[in-house]
């Protein structure tokens, strides 16, 4: 009796220290993120900028269409490489929450969902990439818990205690708030057996460390790990980014994560459409609270999330005041309910929340070398939308909401 209640008070210890330091930590992110409003941007990269809060502290390799199974080994087996996390990452389908006392917080009316972004991490390779205040958080994390991103914590109402239920009756019980950068802004965090259990299963990202006192460049580092993907890879491609190099060290981490895209956009319930799973139906009562149809300059008539609307038309009045209406020939869309590349295994594309528009698509076809006028594609860029011409796999036709946009001259 006398070991289990020192065992108990020194997990409550424990506890109480891990979320001292987290609360100091998210505080400090929630004020670098709000020291001030984005100016427009003259890069000509569609990459968010480096993280000004906690960071993990690694390389970032990913595959488009998620890693080959084995891929993360065969990186780990390198000589140069130290250490290695391999990270699984889908969409689910959450179908309630509940918080510490047990009170409904989520229902989504039937049969719809609400879509979360979800990790699944090997935690103990996974905590050796953190700051050393959060380690043992992640690296206790158990089966049927789950770390919640502090941007998601907002977003579910949710903190330590809360329960978040699935698609397939699975649950998890939230331990834990980190902040975003330090989850690659992930919505939920939950060990391999936990994610198998809420439909976690494509491995999608590789954090790693070279030997210490190596400095690969990323071009090396690519040309190196290209080699290592089978012959039938769909797309031969790596991406490789060193630390401090991108905000969120996750797939795809040219665009914005899901969160955010939540914050600042609406979240929808919603379910793979019966028939055609490429296609997501969604609650009615979201569309029409933020999906709206305006005219705009150069492409007429568009339906787009509401407040996507006014920087949209910024940019396209710059088009006009330059000259350069004839750069865009056919407006293709704005808001489209579906998946990327409507692939339900995909992640879901940021036309269903309304907040990208493809333009000019029967000269820029996905996979493509683009062919956009730059002068039109640096007028995008100035106005906080990022370009599919500078990924990895090309999607020319394709601009989307990264940042906003406070003044423009």
């Amino acid at each position: 009796m006398r070991r289990a209640l020192i065992a108990g008070i020194s997990a409550f210890v424990a506890v109480a220290v891990a979320g001292s330091v987290l609360v100091t930590l998210i505080q400090q992110a929630e004020a670098d993120g709000q020291a001030g409003s984005p100016t427009p941007s003259t890069s000509t990269s569609s990459s968010p900028l480096p993280p000004t809060g906690p960071a993990v502290d690694a390389y970032l390799a990913w595959v488009p269409g998620g890693l080959p199974a084995g891929y993360g080994g065969k990186i780990a087996a390198l000589p140069t490489i130290d250490r290695v996390a391999v990270v699984a990452q889908d969409n689910v389908w959450m179908t309630s929450s509940l918080d510490k006392d047990g009170n409904l917080v989520d229902e989504p009316p039937d049969p719809y969902m609400i879509p979360i972004d979800a990790a699944a991490i090997d935690q103990a390779a996974y905590a050796r990439f953190l700051p050393p205040e959060t380690r043992s958080v992640v690296a206790n994390l158990q089966d049927g818990q789950a770390i919640l991103g502090q941007t998601s914590s907002k977003l579910r109402h949710l903190g330590p205690g809360g329960v978040m239920t699935f698609l397939g009756g699975a649950s998890v019980t939230v331990i834990g708030i980190l902040p975003d950068q330090l989850v690659g802004a992930a919505e939920v965090v939950v060990t391999r057996a936990t994610g198998a259990a809420i439909g976690v299963l494509q491995n999608r990202y590789v954090l790693f460390q070279p030997e210490t006192g190596l400095q690969p460049s990323d071009t090396r580092l690519e040309n190196r790990f290209r080699l290592l993907l089978p012959p039938d890879a769909p797309y031969p491609v790596v991406q490789v980014r060193a630390p401090g190099e991108t905000k969120y060290l996750r797939q795809g981490d040219a665009v914005l994560p899901p969160a955010l895209i939540k914050r600042r956009f609406g979240e929808w319930a919603g379910r793979p459409q019966p028939g055609d799973a490429g296609y997501i139906e969604i609650d009615p009562a979201w569309v029409q609270e933020h999906i709206v149809t305006a005219e705009l300059p150069v492409i007429g008539r568009v339906s787009c999330n509401r407040k996507l609307v006014p920087q949209l038309r910024g940019a396209l009045e710059e088009v006009v005041a330059e000259g350069l209406t004839s750069t865009i020939h056919v407006y293709d869309g704005c808001f489209s309910s579906r998946f990327v590349l409507r692939s339900p295994s995909a992640s879901i594309s940021h036309h269903a929340w309304g907040i990208a528009i493809d333009v000019n698509a029967d000269t820029n076809r996905f996979a493509t070398p683009p062919t956009q006028d730059p002068r039109l594609v640096a007028i995008m860029q100035r106005w906080g939308f990022g370009w599919g011409g500078d990924w990895i796999v090309p999607d020319g036709m394709h601009f989307e909401y990264l940042h906003p946009v406070a003044a423009h001259t």
